[in-house]
């Protein structure tokens, strides 16, 4: 029996035991589980017999509720819920008179867990039993019980067994949801702004000085223009042959004595 959700969703309901198909006469315990300090939170269910009702009056106080003989009219959706306002996920719980039951979990399973599933009868034990998924097979055992590995959104679905000669149970839902993330640390929180302003400072930096690097390549090859500039070519003559000759040639002297006159 489905309820529609029309709360905050800020508790969670606790079964014991964790499975949602009980035998007539067997005992279950349901309980409310909140987040932060919360007003009181009562367990209510969605039954043939109790509409929106709160839990059986042989709970001990409002947050909890447990029954002692289960009854098939007790078969339908149970869920916390507080007068603020918030509330719990629901969860199915079927009672039957019938032979055989499957235990399996009634609460979300988390990815990447082993899930076991058992195929319970009122008499025998140690039986053979068959295993179905939306109503394919998927395993037998001698034992009565399977394991399905690591778990994953794929094995989301309906739920079954049966027992040769002693009958099958009725559908389960079984709910996978996904591995919450870790939680952030302190340490990492104030890193992370620390190391953030660390890296807009360098950044910061290398803007400025890659700035002044192009000025300065600019202001290198920039041209005065009150300057002018032009090529000059200085060129040594060289001293002519005649002169170094004469230079070079030996010198004679005479002397010249004066006649009569």
């Amino acid at each position: 029996m489905a309820m529609l959700t029309l709360c905050a969703l800020v508790a969670a309901l606790r079964v014991l035991p964790d499975r949602s198909q009980f035998f007539q006469y067997e005992s279950v315990s349901l309980s409310c589980g909140q987040e932060g300090d919360s007003p009181a939170w009562r367990v209510k269910r969605n039954t043939s017999a109790n509409i929106d009702q709160e839990c059986s009056s042989e709970r001990t106080n409002e947050s909890h509720c447990f029954i002692e003989d289960l009854y098939p009219l007790d078969t339908g959706a149970y869920w916390c819920e507080s007068a603020a306002g918030g509330c719990s996920d629901a969860v199915n719980i079927m009672v039957t008179a019938g032979p055989v039951i499957l235990e399996s979990p009634v609460l979300p399973v988390t990815e990447g867990d082993d899930v076991s599933l058992r195929c319970r009868t009122k008499s025998t034990s140690n039986l053979t039993a068959q295993f179905y998924k939306d109503g394919v097979l998927i395993g037998s055992s001698s034992t009565g019980d399977i394991t399905v590995p690591g778990v994953s959104q794929a094995d989301e679905g309906l739920y079954r067994c049966a027992v040769s000669g002693a009958g099958g149970s009725s559908e389960s839902w079984l709910t996978v949801r996904g591995r919450p993330e870790p939680p952030d640390s302190p340490l990492a929180g104030f890193l992370l702004p620390v190391v953030g302003a660390c890296l807009s400072l360098v950044l910061l930096v290398l803007l400025v000085l890659l700035v002044l690097l192009c000025l300065w390549r600019n202001h290198k090859g920039r041209v005065d223009p009150d300057v002018s500039y032009t090529d000059v070519t200085i060129t040594q003559e060289a001293q002519t042959n005649s002169i170094r000759d004469a230079a070079a040639a030996p010198t004679f002297y005479s002397t010249v004595k004066p006649g009569n006159t």
